[in-house]
Order: structure tokens, then sequence, then C-alpha cells
């Protein structure tokens, strides 16, 4: 019932930023919650960045201060900014949105690479 489409990701040398956009698409939307997961081969999916209908906002340790994540209920979609960015935030980001009728619905991901 929902789909999710994630744009804004590359390459970007360290320092750098990256905004990337997630659209969701469906009938009858009841997303209370929006958030940016990313997952590193060998290692589990860990939760970046998360924001309610409240704006309400969460953030893993190893990117407050550097990591913005917003929305705009227009049109639907999450945005995170990403400034300084570091090697370490190399990975496949996913966009998430959780339903409260359905559940939660999963983006295809987008490749971030920092490096020189």
């Amino acid at each position: 019932q929902v789909q999710l489409v994630e744009s804004g990701g590359g390459l970007v040398q360290p320092g750098g930023s990256l905004r990337l956009s997630c659209a969701a698409s469906g009938s009858r939307l009841r997303i209370t919650a929006m958030g940016w997961y990313r997952q590193t081969p060998g290692k589990q999916r860990e939760l970046v960045a998360t924001i309610t209908a409240g704006s309400n906002t969460n953030y893993a340790d190893s990117v407050r201060g550097r990591f913005t994540i917003s929305r705009d209920d227009a049109k639907n979609t999450v945005y995170l900014q990403m400034n300084s960015l570091k090697p370490e935030d190399t990975s496949v980001y996913y966009c998430n949105a959780f339903d409260i009728m359905t559940g939660s619905y999963w983006g295809q991901g987008t490749q971030v690479t920092v490096s020189s």
C-alpha cells in the first residue's frame, strides 16, 4: 500500500555534503513516522535518524550534529541533510515509513560513498 522511492545518493569527498530524499506514495496514507537507516556489508542495518508526525527527531550518536532529518507533509517526503561526511558514513541508506494501520515499509536503498 505504500511505496518509497529514495534519491540523492552518490560519491562525495570527506567533509562534503549530500541531501537524500524519500517520497512516499499510496492510497489512504496514515504515516506517523519516517526514518533513515543504513546497512554496510557484513553489518546489521542500523538507525540513522527518525522523525514523527509531530516532528520529533531522533538521531544515532554517530551522526548527531552532522545530519538533519526533516519532512514535507504536502509532498509526503522525508529528507536527510548530511554534512561533514566521513568515510565511515559510506553505506546503503534505506528509507522507512511506518503506517499506523499496516506497518513498516522500506525503500530500495541509495548508495552513499564518502571517499577521496
